[in-house]
């Protein structure tokens, strides 16, 4: 009785491990409403956006754990990813597989007494991610936008979980625009490391055979510079200065031209950027450069 618990608990932590969550940082992109719609010190608003994220941070871990099934062959031939349970043989995808669906059918559930608009968010989420466990993934840049189009759904779920109390709440455009560059920054830094790594021709993934180094420097180059440019026409755009009040937020653009200036380097320079979010929690650099930007966008917005 005893070893047939050590080994479910062993199994429940395989499940947790492999649905990965260091990446749920990426889900933070769900507080942006709030943050911009100046309710963050709204208690009941924030455990509104707190429910979506924590949702949201158990549906994609369950994404995670069906990547992880489909792919587990060619994972096992991976210098990194053979580690992980699934692919390792810790945990055989028949233990694996149902732990993912019910987790993604209870986010479902959970999410549509969350309204109708976060509802359809987080279907839409599941729908493009299941596409990319099973087809997606192998297009060739197809596949990175289809990773970006998920922060875009996560930046709009962030508001669609407010607006049955905040009927007129609205994000800008050009913020989502900022959202969907940057993105697709970070994913052709992490496909460009991955190139890196493994070396050009490489079969782990069929659309990585169709990327270059020098195509990836041009997508990487191009979408900093225009995830900078949104940015930047955003702070002083003017229903944006409207909105505010103020047009100060053009004072937040350093953060985000350093930062980005400072990710180019990790890629560059020290060959990493394969885990944006591992780069988010480790690099004291980025650290530091995303927690001054939140601050002095809480500044100008609340006029402290």
């Amino acid at each position: 009785m005893l070893e047939w618990h050590c080994m479910s608990m062993n199994k429940l932590w395989y499940v947790l491990v492999s649905m990965r969550p260091r990446q749920w940082t990426k889900n933070l992109v769900l507080f942006a409403g709030i943050v911009f719609s100046r309710n963050l010190f709204d208690r009941s608003l924030l455990e509104l956006s707190f429910c979506g994220f924590v949702v949201f941070c158990f549906l994609s871990g369950a994404i995670y754990i069906l990547n992880d099934v489909c792919d587990r062959e060619r994972d096992g031939e991976h210098p990194a990813k053979r580690k992980r349970p699934i692919p390792a043989g810790l945990l055989r995808a028949s233990e694996a597989l149902p732990f993912s669906i019910a987790i993604i059918a209870a986010s479902l559930a959970v999410s549509w007494f969350l309204g109708r608009e976060f509802f359809t968010a987080v279907v839409l989420f599941t729908a493009i991610n299941v596409a990319y466990s099973l087809v997606l993934r192998n297009v060739v840049i197809l596949d990175v936008f289809s990773i970006s189009f998920n922060f875009l759904i996560r930046a709009v779920a962030g508001v669609g979980v407010l607006r049955p109390r905040i009927p007129d709440i609205e994000i800008s455009p050009w913020l989502l625009v900022c959202t969907l560059f940057l993105s697709l920054f970070l994913g052709f830094c992490k496909r460009r490391n991955e190139i890196v790594f493994l070396g050009e021709g490489q079969t782990h993934r069929d659309s990585l055979k169709d990327y270059s180094v020098h195509l990836l420097d041009q997508l990487v180059g191009l979408s900093a510079a225009t995830a900078v440019i949104s940015y930047s026409i955003y702070t002083i755009w003017p229903s944006t200065v409207s909105k505010f009040g103020t047009d100060n937020l053009v004072y937040t653009i350093p953060f985000v031209v350093f930062g980005i200036m400072r990710y180019l380097y990790i890629v560059y320079s020290r060959n990493e950027g394969g885990d944006p979010s591992g780069v988010l929690l480790t690099e004291k650099s980025i650290l530091i450069t995303v927690f001054l930007w939140f601050m002095a966008t809480i500044l100008i917005l609340w006029r402290f």
